[in-house]
């Protein structure tokens, strides 16, 4: 939280490890236990598919992608394995490890991780342009950045399908003349931040390419943004912010002290609650209705760039509670929800919980 030391009179910046880490060990196991059965949860299916000639459809999910094949569809089963890493990596004490170990083991096959990445590049993985690309580099930076005898094994299987991501995103980068700006799959600002800590990662060791297509489309795209509307935002079946999701894109981009300059240009109410819309928790009428639900992922979302945004702003910016006190709403708003739900909202919302959290 943000606070001033009046001994010494200096501002503490924000962090919310230690409080909302806590949050995040409470509920790990049933968040764990969610993954678990969704990421075999075949049926029902939410496949996207174009067809060439009658008759041509995949026979089922698992046929098509042996490896994401549950939770619905092939983004929320990747995300419900980020989930599974995610844990293993910050809360192995509280999750059933061994469990976890042993499904993603049987998971991670070199096999039907080389056929994941035909379906990537083919004409249905355009489908996951790049929401789905973003949480593919999103796992694969979080098991190549984990020094763990599994995790190395996993990751070594993942860099087919990382290397295939790869190329899609450079592939289209370049040729992306102007952002999608809406709050659902095709939101560029929140596939473009996912894709980044792996990008970077590679950066690294050397190979610059993805971190610099990214940082230089970021910049083209976002840099000159003003005065954004966001008092335009929800819309009806929003699970992302384009506000906020580029606000937290933004604040990966920039240094923080350009980064609050920037802000004051985009949002500049943030300190006085402007615009309401994005200080206020939407409203679920229906969590059984799979376009009403996301706005349970918009809470979740909304939370957790709320709180990057928080935690990047300068030392002593009177604009971080806000933001704090913003974060702390919305996931107040979501977290209820995350397990015991719908089934719409349980075969993915514990990957957003989780982001938030951790």
């Amino acid at each position: 939280m943000v606070h001033t030391d009046t001994a010494a009179q200096r501002v503490i910046t924000v962090d919310l490890s230690q409080e909302w880490g806590a949050v995040l060990h409470s509920e790990a196991a049933g968040y764990a236990s969610a993954a678990l059965a969704n990421i075999k949860h075949e049926f029902p299916a939410g496949v996207h598919h174009t067809m060439t000639k009658p008759g041509d459809f995949p026979y089922r999910p698992r046929v098509r992608t042996p490896v994401f094949y549950g939770s619905f569809d092939w983004h929320s089963c990747v995300e419900m394995h980020w989930v599974l890493v995610r844990l293993l990596r910050v809360c192995a004490a509280v999750v059933p490890s061994s469990e976890i170990r042993a499904a993603l083991s049987a998971q991670f096959n070199t096999v039907a991780l080389a056929a994941e990445a035909e379906f990537i590049v083919g004409r249905d993985g355009l489908g996951q342009r790049p929401y789905g690309w973003g949480w593919a580099l999103a796992l694969a930076h979080e098991l190549a950045a984990w020094d763990d005898p599994d995790a190395r094994k996993w990751a070594a299987a993942m860099t087919p399908l990382a290397d295939a991501v790869t190329g899609c995103f450079l592939d289209w980068l370049p040729k992306a003349t102007y952002p999608v700006r809406h709050g659902v799959h095709a939101n560029s600002a929140f596939g473009l931040s996912r894709a980044l800590p792996f990008a970077e990662f590679r950066a690294r060791s050397g190979d610059t390419a993805l971190r610099a297509a990214i940082t230089d489309k970021a910049q083209a795209w976002f840099c000159a943004d003003m005065l954004y509307p966001g008092a335009w935002e929800p819309s009806g079946h929003d699970f992302l912010s384009p506000a906020l999701a580029e606000a937290e894109l933004m604040a990966r981009i920039l240094p923080p002290s350009e980064f609050a300059g920037w802000l004051s240009l985009f949002l500049p109410g943030i300190q006085s609650g402007e615009p309401a819309s994005l200080f206020q928790p939407a409203v679920v009428s229906d969590s059984s209705d799979g376009q009403i639900s996301h706005l349970h992922g918009l809470n979740a979302s909304r939370a957790w760039c709320w709180r990057r945004i928080a935690e990047t702003l300068p030392a002593g910016d009177p604009r971080a509670g806000a933001a704090l006190a913003a974060a702390r709403r919305h996931a107040e708003a979501v977290l209820p929800h995350v397990l015991g739900d719908d089934y719409m909202v349980e075969h993915w919302l514990a990957c957003y919980a989780v982001l938030l959290l951790s």
